[in-house]
């Protein structure tokens, strides 16, 4: 399969004339796809019925006739004016209740039914004028699910339907009011009618109440996507469902709505995320200002590729400086195109650009594009032709998917909910506990897949981490006990039954012949409180008192005597939040006791095996010589010493695989 350039572009915001040249020149870059459409409601129905799509007919026309294939947009993420008007319901309401108006995008509630009614009716439409035009090759649905903490909405609609949900769930207020615990503070309900939205409350409301309305606030994203893909799926055969997710956005369950696509796509914008969406410190982020951190986008290649069985895209690739973040530093040289073979890397089918030319009006007039507003080319321009020059010479080498990669780790959007709600301590968060183990795997030279908690596939992983996971789904459970290589499970995994209840046989709730612990008591920690581990390194934020069964051994021991990380075979279990010296060093052991090959890296340097290649990844500011891995200088891309912003691509023997 070959690997593909895009752009995104947006006719609409420019005068006609310009189109064939921008047509023309996108093509010449080396672009092959180019997404349209997606805000455009209001140009396309300027008035209820009143249709006008003979622009966007002349700008299919155009793009196509110069060789290029079109994403075309559902402009469901921007409801025009005149529709707010005549359903003012519509509009989402804030956890404080305030209506969400009119004025930007994204103002609209997943719950309101006369508006899933109104996107299917205007995806309808286009899907029937444009489904089988030859330049449409694929559709995405809406943009940006949750982006602006758009998922939940307090709405009277979202109230309405969350007792609808309840009542199919439950069944009866009896058993709503066992599995919610409701006894507790007089909450008990005779009737659904009774059950109130878990916002304006005087303190806490209860978790498992919240809990439920996380995961109706999920489905209602899953219906809302779904709606869309069928209508596509109907009245244009033959073309890929894509929708544009984002980054560190947990709100709704991405494999949900990824069973429904064929194609998951994200938006990276690695300086505005080092700004905005970092858990690390202030030096780490001078350190790595202008490349972007170095996990980061890898983790979420990982983890939508996951979402659609492999097929995956980045739809929006920062080609310079953002406009939301604190601060909005331009890139590195060279890091534009770092960011582009980084995806390849993880597997991508097309890295897509955003934008094509910046916008000198509204909202995003900030935020660079690969032209600059007068067209003149932008340094980002530069470095995407030079990518496109590059996959050219490579003419389809790469293979089609990733391959297995060397570790698992299970992830589950429902367990990111949970330590939501309830964190007990002030830095518990999911993302971040997930996202160390990640970072240290990927320090140890290893590439790594993501599997759902509900579906797992553990066969052939050397090593399966599962970190923080709410409550055991059966499939897993039977998974860890079929699976042969080493698993390390915890902290906090199996802590909660689904009905957000604490377990009577105890955290972490599994069966004696899986692993012989039970978490007695937990405490969470300051920052500047950790608890030091013989041998060193220590556990921060968040540590469980294990007790241990007979057959179960202790491997490390805080200073205090309590168990840290105890065993029963290859199955293991860790009772704290480790420092990232302490997790270093249990992972390490871990892959060599696995027999996975480690190749402990540098802060700024990455390595992603995918098929028959691997490539390395320089996001620091100084040069790394790839000979001290045992790489060869036979490369297909790039040098053997890796400069800053540096990309080299070996085949698996000539980088010593």
């Amino acid at each position: 399969m070959n690997r593909t350039l895009g752009v995104c572009y947006y006719p609409e915001h420019w005068p006609e004339t310009r189109w064939a040249d921008d047509a023309v020149r996108m093509a010449r870059l080396g672009l092959t796809h180019v997404r349209i459409g997606e805000f455009a409601w209001s140009r396309l129905e300027p008035r209820r019925g009143a249709y006008d799509f003979d622009w966007l007919r002349r700008a299919l026309d155009t793009l196509h006739g110069a060789g290029l294939k079109v994403v075309l947009g559902t402009p469901t993420a921007t409801p025009p004016k005149w529709l707010v008007d005549q359903m003012p319901d519509m509009l989402p309401v804030g956890a404080d209740g305030s209506v969400r108006g009119f004025g930007s995008r994204r103002h609209y509630d997943f719950s309101h039914d006369g508006y899933l009614e109104e996107c299917k009716r205007i995806t309808l439409e286009l899907a029937k004028a444009f489904g089988k035009h030859p330049g449409v090759a694929a559709w995405q649905t809406d943009n940006e699910y949750d982006c602006h903490n758009t998922t939940l909405s307090y709405s009277a609609a979202a109230r309405s339907g969350f007792r609808e949900w309840l009542q199919r769930k439950y069944q009866s207020p009896e058993a709503l009011n066992r599995s919610w615990g409701n006894v507790f503070w007089s909450m008990e309900i005779s009737e659904f009618s009774e059950v109130e939205l878990p916002n304006l409350t005087v303190t806490e409301a209860n978790p498992a109440h919240v809990m439920d309305f996380r995961r109706y606030a999920s489905d209602m994203v899953v219906r809302f996507n779904k709606a869309q893909a069928d209508i596509i799926r109907a009245h244009s055969p033959g073309r890929d469902v894509i929708h544009n997710f984002m980054g560190r956005t947990l709100a709704f369950d991405h494999f949900a709505v990824g069973a429904d696509l064929d194609i998951s796509s994200w938006d990276s914008y690695p300086l505005g995320f080092l700004e905005d969406r970092s858990d690390q410190d202030d030096a780490w982020k001078r350190q790595f200002a202008r490349a972007g951190d170095p996990d980061f986008q890898a983790f979420h290649h990982d983890l939508y590729r996951a979402t659609s069985k492999g097929r995956w895209w980045v739809m929006e690739q920062q080609p310079g400086p953002v406009n939301w973040a604190p601060h909005n530093p331009a890139p590195r040289d060279g890091m534009v195109r770092l960011w582009s073979w980084e995806a390849f890397a993880h597997g991508a089918e097309t890295v897509s650009y955003f934008r094509w030319r910046q916008a000198p009006f509204a909202q995003e007039q900030m935020h660079a594009g690969l032209l600059r507003p007068d067209s003149i080319e932008a340094e980002g321009h530069r470095e995407a032709a030079q990518v496109a020059r590059e996959l050219a010479k490579l003419d389809g080498e790469l293979d089609d998917k990733a391959g297995r990669a060397d570790v698992a780790i299970v992830f589950d959007y429902a367990s990111a909910w949970a330590w939501e709600i309830q964190p007990q301590g002030r830095e518990f968060d999911y993302f971040r506990l997930v996202f160390d183990f990640y970072r240290t795997l990927r320090r140890l030279g290893l590439s790594v897949d993501f599997v759902p908690a509900s579906t797992p596939s553990l066969e052939g992983y050397g090593l399966v981490v599962i970190p923080g996971l709410f409550t055991w789904p059966e499939a897993l459970i039977e998974a860890i006990k079929a699976h042969e290589g080493h698993v390390l499970i915890g902290p906090r995994s199996g802590s909660k039954t689904a009905d957000f209840a604490i377990p009577e046989i105890l955290p972490p709730a599994l069966p004696d012949d899986v692993l012989g612990v039970r978490v007695t008591r937990i405490e969470t920690l300051r920052a500047d409180t950790p608890v030091p581990v013989q041998g060193g390194g220590t556990i921060r934020f968040w540590r469980e008192y294990l007790e241990v069964g007979a057959d179960t051994g202790t491997v490390l021991t805080a200073e205090d005597g309590v168990p840290a990380l105890v065993a029963r075979g290859n199955r293991h279990y860790l009772g704290g939040w480790p420092d990232q010296d302490l997790l270093l060093s249990i992972l390490r052991g871990l892959c060599e006791q696995a027999g996975l090959a480690i190749r402990e890296l540098p802060d700024g340097v990455r390595l992603r095996r995918h098929g028959r290649h691997v490539f390395a990844l320089n996001y620091g500011a100084t040069p790394f010589d790839l000979a001290d891995l045992g790489w060869s200088r036979d490369l297909a891309v790039g040098e053997a010493v890796l400069a800053p912003s540096g990309v080299a691509v070996a085949g698996l023997t000539d980088a010593g695989y």
